[in-house]
């Protein structure tokens, strides 16, 4: 074999999901959540997340969990004294803080996606882009961009990388897609 052939997508057994403890305003956010949850648990991907029952973080989970997916939730201590887990997961994990959170989601998972979500959601995903920049990771990282929920923040990229803030091999890493299908096809071959 020569050093010029290609190698075979890796296959991702277990996809980190970033997205937000409120469904937000337009129904297309929880439907892609559940339609990102349900194609994971079919590709039989394992769904690691912050172990939240509410919003877009309960849509995924509850999706993934009705078709028989995987579900490893990650969650502060303070968020499971406010009884804001959800109980049904495979697996919970909790920790002390939101680093160990962070870092903990990392370290299991083979890939990053974030949904719509606030600031929390991208804390995790900006981090997550960090430590890729910084080589800490070669993990794919993808934005599911329902309804056209993460138009301004690839515009901001593109500028960001315009001012050399920010170079191309880095903001090209971003994977983007619309559709969950969309995505994982394209985080496996990335």
């Amino acid at each position: 074999m020569t050093g010029n052939a290609s190698k075979p997508p890796r296959p991702l057994a277990r996809i980190c999901v970033f997205c937000g403890a409120s469904e937000g305003r337009s129904p297309a956010y929880p439907a892609a959540a559940r339609a990102l949850g349900e194609e994971m648990a079919r590709r039989r991907i394992t769904l690691i997340y912050g172990g939240g029952r509410a919003g877009l973080m309960g849509a995924v989970a509850d999706a993934a969990l009705s078709q028989g997916g995987q579900v490893i939730g990650v969650i502060t201590r303070l968020l499971q004294n406010r009884e804001l887990e959800h109980k049904g997961v495979t697996s919970l994990h909790v920790v002390e803080t939101m680093h160990e959170r962070k870092m903990m989601m990392a370290n299991l998972a083979d890939a990053f996606i974030a949904l719509p979500g606030g600031l929390g959601t991208l804390d995790e995903l900006f981090e997550i882009l960090a430590w890729a920049q910084l080589g800490i990771h070669g993990k794919p990282v993808g934005l599911l961009n329902t309804d056209g929920y993460y138009d301004s923040l690839m515009t901001f990229l593109d500028h960001v990388e315009r001012e050399s803030f920010l170079r191309l091999n880095h903001r090209t890493t971003i994977v983007n897609a619309p559709h969950a299908t969309n995505m994982l096809d394209l985080l496996a071959s990335h």
